[in-house]
Parts: structure tokens; sequence; C-alpha cells
């Protein structure tokens, strides 16, 4: 069963012309905006985890892609964050090519199944060059919401 971005993105959670200078500061970002979607956790726990996981090594796939993820106990459902960023920056991707599409994913500490069906599904959705166009080419939030579910 492949899970669908709808079940896991909201269109308060996704966001065009994110200006962002630095991997540090998008991660505080990303920490402060799931902080407010998901009770009992806090901007500071959601950051150590997010850069706990990319100590192990960079989320950022390739393309100008990352999908930063972690588990949190506070989490009892996947929540997903897709932003697009003004200008791309470095995250240390496997390709060492800056990024500019960002989708960050929290999942339950106990969700590993669905954890990987979920990270299989984006990676499978942004390896297609016509589903990153799509994305890039939105002009504002609410059309990057639509197209992002477009593939799904």
């Amino acid at each position: 069963m492949s899970i669908a971005i709808a079940d896991i993105l909201a269109p308060e959670r996704t966001r065009t012309d994110v200006a962002m200078t630095s991997k540090k500061k998008l991660l505080e970002f990303l920490a402060e905006l799931i902080a407010e979607e998901v009770d009992g956790s806090s901007s500071d726990e959601v950051f150590e985890r997010l850069l706990g996981r990319e100590r192990l090594g960079s989320t950022g796939i390739g393309e100008g892609i990352a999908i930063p993820h972690c588990r949190l106990r506070q989490c009892e459902q996947a929540v997903g964050v897709l932003l697009h960023l003004r200008e791309a920056i470095d995250f240390d991707a496997i390709d060492h090519q800056p990024v500019d599409l960002v989708f960050a994913l929290l999942v339950p500490e106990e969700a590993t199944d669905d954890h990987l069906k979920i990270l299989a599904t984006l990676a499978e959705n942004f390896s297609q060059s016509q589903y990153r166009h799509l994305l890039r080419s939105a002009s504002s939030d609410q059309e990057l919401y639509q197209r992002a579910l477009a593939d799904n």
C-alpha cells in the first residue's frame, strides 16, 4: 500500500518563495513550523531530532531536493512540510548541488514501515523531472500544494 502525499501534507505546511540562508536556519524554520502542528513538542526538540538525523548523513538526495526527516515521540501521525526556497542553499547533498525543494517529514517513533513507505513515495515522486519542474514553477503556496498532490 502506497501512502499518498495528501495524507501527510496540508496547505498551511506548504510554502513557496521561502528565504533561507543556510541548512541550519532551514532546519530551525522547519522545527518551528512542525512544533506548531504537533502537540507537546517543542521547536528545540524537533530541531535536535532533525539535526541528529542530518549528522548521520545528509538528506539532500540530489537534483536540488532534500528530505529531512526524523521520528518524534509526540507525533501521532506522519506530518509533512513542503518548501520551495527562493534561492537554493548548500545542503551537503549527495550530488553536491544546492537545494531549493525541501520536503520535511516527521513520523511517530514506532512508525518504521510507514516511515519507509513515505520516504519511498517521496523519492519516487522527486526522481521525476516533470514533477520537480511542476513544483519549482508554482507561483503560490496553494499552487505548490496542488501540484505536490498531482502525481499522487
